[in-house]
């Protein structure tokens, strides 16, 4: 039997509620922060996510401009169903409170997914989006994904050494990526069961290290005008090779 569950999460981010909703409710908005999204606006509208060659649709449930958005999943063989809930409250100062509320039922097998999403998935998307606002305003960003090698072991050791980490940098810190760019390092989960995570952002792009437990992927969002996103992914996925060859 699928297993009800909520996760809710608060965030004051650093832009107007207009902002905030082009942020959440346009398809180079989500891009910019979360997934490449192709958006049909309006209630009865859809959310399709194209990752490569991946598709997947949503419902919008709810489409209130500025104030609150509520988008639903296609229900899982297995039970599972997915809603997600985004409720924007302006403050003064020109900031703005976002309320973010995934919710719905899982079914068998979701327990470390579900463990990774309480303790640290939404969060750092949702740190993604503060950055995105804070650094990038207005820009849209070309979304970049590369995935390593499955299996193997010493994820992180291996990864470390490719990277030249002696140990998970701290935010704050300033750590030089493979191809030369120096960025500073904006968000970390350190190395456990489930992987860790590491966020660089550089002048031009929000780079994005999920490590888990079977391997390394890449997720970037490269906000520069000639950025190229076939020869992006071609690059990152080859360095994935051979830092887990």
């Amino acid at each position: 039997m699928a297993k009800e569950f909520e996760i809710r999460k608060q965030v004051e981010l650093p832009a107007s509620p207009e902002e905030v909703w082009a942020a959440i409710a346009t398809g180079p908005g989500l891009s910019s922060w979360l997934f490449p999204f192709e958006v049909e606006p309006g209630q009865g509208g859809v959310l399709r996510l194209v990752v490569q060659n991946y598709r997947e649709e949503s419902t919008i449930t709810a489409w209130e401009p500025g104030e609150r958005l509520v988008v639903e999943g296609t229900p899982g063989e297995d039970g599972t169903t997915m809603a997600y809930e985004y409720l924007i409250e302006g403050r003064d100062g020109g900031t703005t409170l976002l309320t973010f509320v995934h919710s719905g039922h899982l079914g068998d097998g979701w327990g470390d997914e579900y463990e990774a999403m309480t303790s640290h998935g939404w969060d750092q998307y949702l740190h993604t989006l503060d950055q995105y606002l804070r650094y990038f305003p207005g820009r849209r960003a070309v979304y970049v994904l590369a995935e390593g090698p499955k299996g193997g072991e010493d994820i992180w050791p291996r990864f470390a050494e490719a990277l030249g980490l002696s140990e998970m940098p701290q935010p704050g810190a300033t750590v030089r990526l493979p191809h030369g760019e120096e960025g500073v390092v904006d968000y970390v989960v350190p190395p456990a069961f489930y992987g860790f995570f590491l966020g660089v952002r550089t002048g031009d792009a929000l780079y994005r290290f999920h490590g888990k437990p079977d391997g390394v992927d890449v997720e970037n969002r490269l906000f520069a005008a000639d950025a190229d996103q076939k020869e992006a992914e071609r690059y990152w996925t080859e360095w994935l090779g051979r830092t887990y060859a």
